[in-house]
């Protein structure tokens, strides 16, 4: 069904684009499932118009606006960077739970009620006080080709869900990680099994940190390019049950995330590190190229592996067939104390201790 709803709107968003002029309906008009938003229209009113399994096209302009998305299977479509969501004036949107938090876009469900299947696409989201593209307990939610940039916190973040796929999206600029998974972020819980969610074929720069997974299970981070920020990609674990870790980071290109970011209450300040785990357990690290990424705090290096914040060891993580070189103060840094975990065939000049390249 959604596949035949985003057909029969692919003219409208063509014909816009290369300024035909075709009459489209207004934003509370359905087309055979689809519901078009025209500049100076709210999105949110076609949100909510929208039935589970409907489109909202979203034509190119500018919208001061926060969407609060709660319905299943609903697909939120936009023509690319030509399609802008800023923050809206609060009085406006005083009751908009999304705005309130300081978000662009938001899915949320609840707990034993996720949101499924979800889709947001080909789109820009800028200028948060929080975050770009929030999400909470959803299931196989999609972000694609979505640009979010200058949010004051992550650009597309996710907790308490699983089967995510990102894949396609350019993450810039913004004050943390350009990507966020976690299990969640209001109190301490074991590590969530994303059930094989996706960060994939992102561009990630200029945040304080490309990709970060917090105390998440059986994911994949791959073919991403990573470069301008803090760090490049950060696994966080801690002591809870089950561990993080379980995951794949392979294929990607992480160069030169020189920028430099002052400690915080929590951790060390970071600058120049390719690929830190911390508390993670059988994590494979394998395939990347990381390359020249210099610094001198205590995460700094190519591939860095330390305690958690509490104390919790890297235990039976891989480190293989990675190309290494060029980063300060070393390719290869295991500054942990934990067991079971190898560096084998990676492609590397320096490591501390000696003798792992």
């Amino acid at each position: 069904m959604k596949n035949k709803h985003l057909t029969c709107l692919a003219g409208v968003v063509l014909a816009t684009a290369t300024g035909l002029s075709l009459a489209v309906p207004s934003s509370s008009a359905a087309v055979q499932g689809g519901h078009v938003v025209r500049p100076g229209e709210s999105i949110q009113k076609a949100v909510d118009a929208a039935r589970p399994g409907d489109v909202v096209v979203v034509l190119p302009g500018t919208y001061r606006q926060s969407v609060l998305i709660t319905k299943p299977g609903l697909t939120l479509l936009g023509t690319g960077g030509r399609t802008v969501i800023r923050p809206g004036a609060a009085a406006a949107e005083a009751g908009n739970a999304c705005a309130k938090a300081g978000n662009g876009i938001c899915v949320l469900g609840a707990s034993g009620k996720p949101v499924d299947d979800v889709s947001i696409r080909s789109l820009t989201v800028s200028g948060f006080k929080k975050n770009g593209i929030w999400a909470s307990w959803t299931d196989r939610l999609t972000v694609r080709k979505v640009t979010s940039t200058n949010n004051g916190t992550w650009g597309i973040g996710q907790e308490r869900s699983t089967r995510g796929k990102f894949r396609n999206n350019t993450a810039r600029d913004n004050g943390d990680a350009g990507i966020f998974l976690a299990n969640t972020v209001s109190e301490e819980a074991g590590a969530t099994d994303t059930l094989g969610a996706q960060i994939r074929d992102n561009t990630l720069t200029g945040n304080r940190i490309g990709v970060t997974v917090r105390r998440v299970r059986n994911l994949t981070v791959q073919d991403n390019f990573m470069t301008g920020n803090c760090s490049g990609v950060f696994v966080v674990g801690d002591e809870s049950k089950p561990r993080a870790g379980a995951m794949t980071i392979q294929g990607n290109r992480i160069v030169a995330n020189n920028k430099f970011c002052p400690a915080n209450p929590r951790l060390s300040a970071i600058q120049g590190t390719g690929i830190v785990l911390t508390g993670s357990e059988d994590t494979t690290v394998r395939s990347n190229l990381i390359r020249n990424n210099v610094g001198s705090t205590p995460l700094s290096g190519g591939i860095v592996l330390v305690k958690s914040f509490v104390g919790a060891p890297n235990t039976g993580n891989s480190i293989s067939d990675n190309v290494v070189v060029d980063n300060r103060p070393a390719d290869l840094a295991n500054r942990d104390t934990g067991t079971g975990n190898t560096f084998v065939r990676n492609q590397c000049g320096t490591s501390v201790p000696a003798g792992m390249c």
